[in-house]
């Protein structure tokens, strides 16, 4: 499955749970429900993945944990707030670079179109379960040789529906 397609079958769950509860309940029933919804759609994920962060060498388990780490590819944070802030949008970054994962959805419930709080992320991406693109990426690189240069950090967000 790709990468969108994948993201787009969360999304749609995480759309289904607001359409039936609407906003204004805690981080924990939304995370609960989003569970249920990708057991339902057969999408293997991981609850409260504790990802290690290392300094110098050393694993330390400081206790970051990622609400969801769906098909071992997307980082999905739940949220029931006011409203998403720079901190949160720091903390999925910083979860995507630590997990060493290239992509992240930021779900804030607490919104009256659910869509106005679904923000996506990436961070270095490289479609991974897409042979036929990996394989003709590859063709094309090999036709048109190009010059390269060490890539500097790309990092783009987009809000989704926009």
């Amino acid at each position: 499955m790709k990468d969108s397609d994948l993201t787009h079958l969360i999304i749609g769950a995480a759309i289904e749970i607001h359409r039936n509860l609407g906003p204004g309940l805690l981080e924990a029933v939304y995370e609960e429900c989003l569970a249920r919804e990708l057991t339902l759609l057969n999408i293997p994920f991981e609850r409260q993945k504790s990802i290690p962060l290392v300094y110098k060498d050393i694993k330390l388990e400081c206790g970051y944990r990622l609400d969801f780490l769906v098909a071992g590819r997307v980082v999905v944070e739940i949220k029931s707030i006011e409203a998403i802030a720079p901190i949160h949008e720091s903390v999925m970054l910083t979860y995507l670079r630590l997990s060493e994962k290239p992509l992240g959805l930021l779900i804030n419930f607490n919104v009256p179109v659910l869509k106005d709080g679904i923000r996506r992320y990436v961070w270095h991406y490289q479609e991974k379960d897409n042979a036929e693109t990996l394989s003709n990426a590859k063709d094309r690189r090999e036709e048109n040789p190009v010059t390269s240069t060490k890539a500097s950090t790309k990092l783009s967000t987009a809000a989704e529906g926009n």
